[in-house]
């Protein structure tokens, strides 16, 4: 059970990035420069990215109590855990809250911002926020927990996509260039779903 669930945590990251890509990729009108990953939540095929979004937080959260059993009370075994939740819980909430139009997108649509912001868009954007935080917190507790067992490299790696993932994020912000923002969201589900990845050979079958 506990090997299942940890399971849940390797196939959500590039579950969630190549579901997101594909429509990027076909979406009519879509760019990934201009727009943010969450409009591809909106439109007559919207439906496709909610699901995305609501399957992978509930993989990451199943995740979460898979690093419980594994990990507890050993280093990282509480905070890893809960960050893990914390960032299935926040895709649940990007999904269930939709953004509103923008920039052109889907079709249509004005080009800029809305001057007002609806309510399930101001809950929306808590959500990106939250799980990006609570990713690189996650980062850092497995840096630490990796120095405690020798593995520098990885450690070294942790630290620096958790940096990077706030940095990308915070230069999207900044510009409207949602490239780098992309980029944060592979780097981030990518470390997330190896991280996991790399509990598996040192546990039982459990």
């Amino acid at each position: 059970m506990k090997r299942n669930l940890l399971g849940c945590g390797i196939v959500a990251g590039p579950l969630f990035v190549i579901a997101s890509l594909a429509q990027a990729f076909t979406r009519t009108g879509f760019d990934l420069g201009r727009h943010p990953i969450s409009l591809l939540s909106l439109g007559s095929l919207g439906w496709v990215q909610i699901a995305n979004f609501v399957v992978a937080g509930l993989l990451f959260m199943g995740c979460a109590v898979g690093l419980r059993h594994a990990l507890h009370p050993g280093r990282a075994g509480t905070w890893g855990p809960w960050m893990y939740g914390v960032f299935g819980l926040a895709l649940i909430a990007g999904g269930v809250f939709v953004s509103d139009p923008s920039l052109g997108f889907p079709p249509g649509t004005p080009d800029g911002v809305p001057e007002t912001m609806s309510w399930h868009a101001a809950a929306h954007s808590v959500a990106p926020v939250t799980g990006f935080l609570a990713l690189s917190v996650a980062c850092f507790v497995f840096a630490r927990r990796a120095v405690g067992r020798g593995e520098r490299a990885w450690a070294v790696f942790s630290v620096v996509t958790g940096i990077a993932i706030q940095l990308l994020g915070g230069v999207s912000g900044a510009t409207l260039n949602f490239i780098p923002m992309w980029m944060a969201m592979i780097l981030g589900f990518g470390w997330a779903s190896a991280q996991v990845a790399r509990l598996l050979p040192r546990r039982g079958r459990g």
